[in-house]
């Protein structure tokens, strides 16, 4: 009985300190990772957030990127990360549709992350040079439909949402339309307003700059309704009806993170995504805050996959 006792005090204090431990998080710098170029709408949220997590966690959060193949190399990085909490991935939604076009990928794309909160939702934008002689949506249609892929489209790499979205707009429009994937960052921009590729498929925080210098011209948003942001850019839906594209970025850790910790990162994304100063600037990147339980950060992954499978399929896509 004397031993069952000691025994059980062990247990109990093992499990106090590991608690104590934990509660103690973090003791060290954290490295946000996420997988595109700088200045595309990864980094720029990324920055943003890293520099409110500080506040927050009270140590230094660290911005890396990984760029390359959508995101996944990022991803695949993470996956194989110490689950400690100290490397977190700002994943975008180019993390479903990677998963949907790519027949393996070297991590699960659910079941390898623990999922944090979405921090942003945002459409994408249809732009095209300023200088092109294409004014509105109908005429790309038009023109895209009558010379079978001589009409190309930016993205920030193979199995990105702005490939997809790029495909689906092609498909939506009963025309061929050729992808030239970037590594991300500001690459897809500078492509389109140099006249060596026509069409930008991107999110408002890189377009939107050029947007309003003019150097690009903004055919239409991906939402169901006008995008604050771009109020007085019509949606796709206005010339292909039904279409509509929303994606996000949302953070996550290794799989076997402690509950503890993702509860506190979550805890914390909940704080300074309810900021009204935070809401104001992501707003001005063209993005709303989109905090949600780490739980349904999952199912909206689940749910992505799926979606983007079925583009895939009826768009005839072939899997890289």
């Amino acid at each position: 009985m004397k031993l069952f006792k000691r025994l059980s005090l062990s247990v109990a204090a093992l499990a106090l300190s590991a608690g104590a431990a934990w509660a103690a998080y973090p003791e060290r710098p954290v490295t946000l990772i996420h997988g595109f170029g700088a200045g595309g709408n990864a980094d720029t949220v990324a920055r943003l957030i890293a520099a409110e997590l500080e506040k927050k966690l009270g140590q230094p959060v660290i911005v890396e990127s990984r760029t390359g193949a959508g995101g996944t190399i990022a991803s695949a990085h993470v996956a194989k990360a110490e689950p400690d909490g100290y490397t977190l991935i700002l994943l975008t939604g180019g993390h479903t549709a990677s998963a949907a076009m790519r027949e393996s990928l070297p991590y699960d794309p659910v079941d390898d992350f623990a999922m944090i909160s979405t921090v942003t939702q945002f459409p994408f934008v249809i732009a095209v040079s300023g200088k092109s002689d294409i004014q509105n949506l109908q005429q790309l249609v038009e023109r895209a439909r009558a010379k079978s892929e001589s009409v190309t489209f930016s993205s920030v790499g193979v199995g990105s949402t702005q490939h997809l979205t790029g495909e689906l707009l092609a498909s939506a429009a009963k025309a061929d339309m050729l992808h030239v994937p970037y590594r991300g960052g500001g690459a897809p921009v500078m492509a389109v307003m140099g006249g060596e590729v026509d069409v930008l498929v991107d999110t408002a925080t890189v377009a939107g700059p050029h947007i309003e210098s003019g150097g690009l011209r903004a055919l239409a948003v991906t939402s169901s309704d006008t995008w604050p942001a771009l109020s007085s850019v019509p949606t796709a839906a206005t010339v292909l009806p039904g279409f509509e594209v929303m994606s996000w970025l949302g953070l996550a850790a290794p799989a076997g993170t402690p509950d503890a910790v993702i509860d506190q990162l979550n805890a914390a994304l909940r704080d300074i995504l309810a900021d009204d100063g935070v809401k104001e600037r992501l707003a001005k990147l063209g993005s709303d805050t989109a905090y949600v339980r780490p739980e349904q950060m999952r199912d909206r992954i689940d749910r992505d996959i799926k979606t983007w499978r079925d583009v895939v399929k009826e768009a005839d896509i072939p899997l890289q």
